[in-house]
């Protein structure tokens, strides 16, 4: 299983930037994101299985420190290409997101890893 978080771009009239998530679990039947953001809320970012066995979710944030989890079938787990955890109150550690305030704008439709490289977007286009 791996994970890949990645930024997109930004929306300089609210000051959010587009994140996309992804996780590689190929006999998951669902996967979704709970985090501090959605008020640890799996059913509200479930993410979309891709053709190769990796799950994705594009969320909009503003700029901030997020902590989040997945939840594979129902089970909460690590996000194994996180590079920050803390600890949570049930024993377990919980990812660390951190949404910059600014940066240069990314040609679209390319993300910019968390691990500085560019990597062409998989998630449909909703035009």
């Amino acid at each position: 299983m791996s994970a890949k978080n990645k930024t997109n771009r930004t929306d300089a009239g609210r000051g959010t930037r587009s994140v996309c998530l992804e996780l590689t679990w190929p006999d998951a039947d669902s996967v979704c994101i709970a985090g501090s953001f959605n008020e640890w809320h799996p059913s509200v970012s479930p993410m979309l299985r891709l053709t190769d066995g990796t799950w994705a979710k594009e969320l909009v944030l503003a700029p901030g420190r997020y902590e989040y989890r997945f939840v594979v079938d129902g089970v909460w787990v690590d996000d194994p290409a996180a590079t920050d955890y803390v600890p949570n109150p049930f024993g377990g550690m919980n990812s660390v997101l951190t949404v910059a305030a600014s940066a240069p704008p990314s040609p679209s439709p390319r993300h910019i890893s968390s691990r500085g490289r560019t990597t062409p977007s998989r998630l449909p286009n909703p035009a």
